[in-house]
């Protein structure tokens, strides 16, 4: 077992968690990152990444997560492989147990643990993600210009993500599996309107349909929640819209969380309920969810962070001094 130190403690390495660590390393932070169960994030899983600001051509989710982490090794952060089992927020210092058994002290926390997307969990969604099966309309959706498309559930996520697909596809049918939705009724009015939607109402996805190797996606079958009838629906691609999961397990009891488990912060900041802890990136974001959002908030935790720093030592620093 051992004890690591450092000015600035970064838990997840996503792309919040890695812009942090950069903007840290380059104000001499000497920050700690811990990459977790999935070191880059949900990046790592992504294929073709077209909407990351500054490459003209489409580049590899893997690759941009492996060029993000070079990056900030090379101004001087400390990667470590770990996964955080528990923590000590009474600080400053800030403690972090690994299950290494490795401990973690940092004079500020920035977590960027991010969020998952929900999925089905049904045959095809794992073979077919990439190939035709998506969680993300605005990561995904120009892909599937002038073709068919399906969004399941029946949410606001769901609904949103239909409307923005419109922008791309001429038809877009939402699957549900009840006969009305949950979404706001703003949002149902115009999803409702809109020529190139249709609803498949009471139906429940069975499985994904299509060869990963020759094609991928290219029919949806669903089984009716009334009349237990099963159908294909043919598409082009399919996005599950049943909402994400933060991972914010490990600060249930230790930080402000809203009702759907992301951490609260102070609106427009990385702030959260404990000064000097800090969450960027998809663990307090639920609206955009969007890699260059996560970075740009990380971006925010570590100057905030460094200003923490700053701050405390000059209070201590007149708290200590000797008067002349």
């Amino acid at each position: 077992m051992a004890t690591h130190t450092t000015r600035m403690l970064i838990v997840g390495s996503g792309p919040a968690g890695l812009t942090a660590a950069i903007y840290g390393a380059r104000a001499g932070m000497q920050p700690i990152v811990v990459q977790g169960l999935q070191p880059g994030g949900q990046l790592t899983i992504t294929t073709d990444v077209e909407n990351y600001p500054g490459f003209r051509d489409v580049i590899q989710g893997p690759w941009l997560m492996q060029e993000m982490q070079a990056q900030a090794e090379h101004v001087g952060t400390r990667m470590i492989w770990d996964t955080i089992v528990d923590l000590d927020l009474s600080g400053p210092p800030f403690r972090a147990f690994g299950d290494s058994g490795d401990v973690y002290e940092g004079e500020t926390l920035v977590i960027a643990t991010g969020a998952q997307a929900r999925w089905l969990g049904v045959p095809g969604e794992q073979e077919l993600g990439g190939k035709g099966v998506s969680a993300c309309a605005t990561c995904d959706g120009f892909f599937y210009r002038g073709k068919k498309v399906v969004v399941i559930g029946g949410g606001n996520t769901a609904v949103e993500e239909a409307l923005y697909l419109t922008n791309h596809s001429p038809d877009v049918t939402v699957i549900h599996r009840r006969d009305s939705f949950r979404a706001e009724k703003i949002l149902q009015d115009r999803l409702f309107a809109h020529p190139a939607v249709k609803v498949a109402w009471n139906k429940v996805v069975n499985r994904f349909v299509g060869d990963p190797a020759a094609g991928g996606l290219t029919a949806v079958e669903v089984v009716d929640t009334l009349t237990g009838e099963t159908s294909l629906i043919e598409t082009d691609g399919a996005f599950v819209a049943i909402g994400h999961a933060p991972a914010t397990a490990l600060f249930q009891g230790k930080l402000e969380l809203d009702g759907s488990g992301y951490i609260v912060v102070t609106p427009g900041t990385p702030k959260t309920s404990i000064p000097g802890v800090f969450a960027c990136g998809d663990v307090m974001d639920h609206t955009y969810r969007q890699a260059v959002t996560a970075a740009g908030t990380g971006c925010m935790a570590a100057l905030d962070a460094e200003r923490f720093v700053a701050e405390r030592e000059f209070a201590l620093g007149r708290e200590t001094a000797v008067p002349a």
